[in-house]
């Protein structure tokens, strides 16, 4: 961020995972650089509030209360999570316990720091949960969590979900072949993209050979916003930041505005969609929607 900052940069876009852009946001408020954030979905995503970081993405608590009230619907109220020690997993980890426990259900947390993959399955027969998140890195340990619990026989009608959206990946797919299909995760599309996404999907499906995900929407969307603020208000980063709150955009996935939304420190885009989806497990490279929002 500094390196950026000192070459001149009016505006920077983008980031790794989420725990990456909350360094990042931080530091592009502290230099006063307009930063753009795609995909990451951290709710503190700045200690403080501020006026230089915009997000596309929805807040985690939003999109895993959504996924929560998925799996409520579905009949799940004994869930386990494996998880790894991240602040993104704990918090995802909080928000699912306090939004299932004011429902009647209740979360079981599997420490991935301390257990193997047969030693999950040990534990999820004890528990009798009925639902495993996978709330860990890709493609390990979710591969092998994955292909263990699929060849437990005792845990023959147990549902395995990645709300952080690891089987969006063809590596997973890939990977884990038919047993990598069924697990739903989160992912940020409507059920209809905009004139402009329907372009996009096409010119964008004729160069990869494939479908793309829907953080290529992310990334695209993200190019575009910055296109248009840059185009009205040039390159100076004051001037840039303070168009924040009167952007209006079509994207590929509907039209964008940014507003202050309650608990969230940074200009948030309160109309993403959200949606919970799986691989078909009759054809895992199709996707169904189970639950949209």
């Amino acid at each position: 961020m500094d390196e950026l900052a000192g070459l001149g940069v009016a505006a920077l876009a983008g980031e790794y995972h989420s725990v990456v852009a909350r360094a990042a946001a931080g530091r592009a408020d502290a230099l006063g650089l307009p930063f753009l954030c795609s995909s990451a979905v951290l709710d503190a995503l700045t200690e403080q509030p501020t006026e230089w970081v915009a997000r596309l993405s929805p807040p985690q608590s939003r999109g895993w209360q959504v996924y929560a009230d998925f799996l409520l619907g579905a009949g799940h109220r004994r869930i386990a999570v494996a998880a790894q020690p991240s602040v993104y997993w704990a918090s995802g980890t909080r928000i699912l316990r306090d939004h299932l426990a004011a429902r009647g259900g209740t979360v079981v947390e599997l420490d991935m720091s301390a257990l193997t993959p047969d030693d999950v399955c040990d534990e999820l027969a004890d528990n009798r949960a009925t639902a495993l998140l996978l709330l860990v890195g890709h493609p390990d340990p979710a591969v092998p969590i994955v292909r263990s619990v699929r060849g437990d026989q005792r845990l023959a009608d147990i549902l395995i979900g990645a709300p952080a959206g690891q089987p969006e990946f063809a590596e997973w797919a890939t990977s884990l072949g038919d047993d990598g299909a069924g697990v739903p995760f989160l992912r940020y599309l409507p059920e209809d993209l905009s004139p402009l996404g329907a372009r996009v999907e096409k010119a964008l499906r004729e160069q990869l050979g494939e479908a793309p995900s829907f953080v290529a929407y992310e990334g695209y969307d993200t190019v575009t916003v910055l296109a248009g603020v840059l185009r009205s208000h040039g390159a100076d980063r004051a001037r840039i930041a303070e168009s924040w709150p009167r952007v209006v955009v079509v994207g590929t996935r509907g039209q964008i505005q940014f507003s202050r939304a309650p608990g969230i420190s940074v200009w948030q885009w309160a109309g993403t969609p959200i949606q919970v989806v799986d691989r078909d497990p009759a054809e895992p490279g199709r996707f169904r929607i189970l639950h949209a929002s």
